[in-house]
């Protein structure tokens, strides 16, 4: 079953730094603001989730990326990441529930997590099933580093 594997926030910008446990509400986590208001946060956006597989494939590739670096508030592991679409459901152990509303688009504030700046690695339309994306909170509550969830497509 799939985990998260780390919480990233910060008062904006990257990297985001890992917590143990954060309060989910519905425009985002406690603690995480943005300084780009235009292209991130709200309702539909509170929450930016990635998979560790795919950050670690991106390394395997020669990118500096690392948790949290991309500006992602979940990472999240032991899932398929290729099968997402807009709707999938993620249902977290301690009741938090997030619905996936559109994949990312990233901006140069992460073109260091990528060798020569090739943020596109990452772009839906360029490579499906490499973005990361955007979630709406339909459950508030507390979540916590490892916690077990499951996927409704």
């Amino acid at each position: 079953m799939a985990r998260v594997f780390q919480i990233n926030v910060s008062k904006g910008g990257v990297p985001k730094q890992a917590v143990p446990k954060v309060w989910v509400g519905s425009f985002g986590l406690e603690g995480d603001g943005h300084h780009d208001l235009q292209h991130h946060g709200g309702e539909e956006r509170a929450v930016c989730l990635y998979s560790l597989e795919r950050i670690l494939a991106l390394q395997a590739e020669g990118h500096p990326i690392y948790p949290g670096s991309v500006g992602e508030n979940l990472t999240l592991w032991d899932m398929a990441w290729d099968q997402l679409k807009e709707g999938t459901v993620f249902r977290f152990e301690g009741g938090v529930e997030i619905a996936l509303t559109r994949p990312t688009t990233p901006c140069q504030t992460i073109a260091a997590s990528f060798k020569d700046g090739e943020i596109t690695r990452i772009l839906h339309r360029v490579n499906p099933g490499w973005s990361r994306w955007y979630g709406r909170v339909l459950r508030e509550g507390e979540l916590r580093i490892g916690e077990l969830f499951e996927v409704l497509c």
